[in-house]
């Protein structure tokens, strides 16, 4: 367990003591002017059947759609493109197990930035030959024995790069917010907002546009069971660090939320809640087979959420955001499959 760390108004200092302001919807708000025409305004889907059968009103904010398919590009962009001009010309480094790590490729691609991903052995191949097909450098390593943040921080240290971290990081986080910020202008005020967590840029961004657009929407961060640490740092105040969690939802496998994520989620957030790995996969199902649309499992957390607390749910009206659809057609077809008799 972590202490927490210390709050100076609303800003936080971090472990070199170093002062960062925390974004505030303002910032979300900038970076959507930033990702005008570069962004796709992803749409947001209702299927009267998904009603009908949990007696609620859902809007799925459909980031599966977004370029490089997930929310991670909105982030990526908003970061790089306030790079000046040193620091585009060096070049930016990131670690990511895909989706972060094809964002950042593509936005530097967009933008003339050279980039270097580190990338774990495990991670999805189609997620790597994406951020290869970028123009990405892919620098890899084992996520159960290295510390990819170690690794980024010395590239960036030996290259003379920008470290672009895929949650702690205020324009990362601002960035995140415009898929919220989208959905509460496409639909009005919502009752409650349930927001797939691992680091927790994405629920941090969408607690900014909550307050501002819809301030009475209950909000829910939904981790992944094998990886509650977001909800044990929620539930006592401090950031909680867990090992590298065991789960098919790579994209929330982080250990702990980020210094700058953790004190807005504490501050914002309704509460946290898990899924378990056979809940995303029937999340999954219900995607494909009624939405018709192919959904991560990582993107099936926020969902998976709202099909188990629906009798409390009981009609309100729900946003979900469906973070992405990144996932091999193998590995797709193989958790879809029905169990072998």
């Amino acid at each position: 367990m972590q202490r927490r760390p210390p709050r100076t108004g609303d800003a936080v200092l971090d472990e070199n003591l170093r002062v960062t302001p925390l974004p505030t919807v303002e910032d979300v708000r900038a970076a959507a002017e930033r990702l005008r025409g570069h962004a796709h305004r992803t749409p947001v889907l209702t299927s009267r059947r998904v009603d009908r059968e949990l007696g609620t009103s859902v809007f799925f904010k459909c980031e599966n759609f977004q370029r490089m398919g997930a929310f991670k590009f909105r982030g990526a962009f908003n970061a790089l493109s306030r790079f000046g001009d040193d620091a585009r010309r060096a070049g930016v480094v990131a670690y990511s197990s895909g989706n972060h790590a094809q964002a950042i490729a593509l936005s530097a691609g967009i933008l003339g930035i050279p980039a270097t991903i580190v990338m774990p052995h495990d991670a999805p191949a189609s997620k790597v030959a994406a951020t290869l097909g970028y123009g990405a450098e892919v620098v890899r390593y084992d996520r159960f024995t290295e510390d990819r943040a170690a690794i980024g921080a010395a590239l960036a240290a030996e290259r003379g790069l920008t470290l672009v971290p895929p949650f702690d990081h205020p324009d990362v986080i601002a960035g995140q917010g415009t898929a919220a910020l989208e959905l509460f202008e496409d639909v009005g005020e919502l009752d409650a907002l349930f927001v797939c967590l691992g680091g927790g840029g994405l629920l941090a961004g969408s607690a900014l546009a909550a307050g501002a657009l819809s301030p009475g929407c209950r909000l829910y961060g939904v981790e992944p069971e094998a990886g509650d640490d977001g909800q044990r740092s929620f539930r006592t105040g401090e950031i909680v660090h867990i090992p590298t969690p065991a789960t098919i939802a790579d994209g929330a496998q982080t250990q702990a939320l980020g210094v700058l994520t953790f004190p807005i989620i504490r501050r914002d957030v309704t509460d946290v809640l898990t899924a378990s790995d056979a809940e995303l996969v029937d999340a999954m199902r219900v995607f494909a087979s009624t939405l018709k649309i192919v959904v991560e499992p990582t993107g099936c957390l926020s969902f998976a959420a709202v099909r188990r607390l629906a009798p409390e749910l009981a009609g309100l009206r729900v946003g979900v955001i469906v973070s992405g659809g990144n996932v091999d057609l193998d590995r797709y077809a193989a958790l879809l499959a029905p169990p072998s008799s």
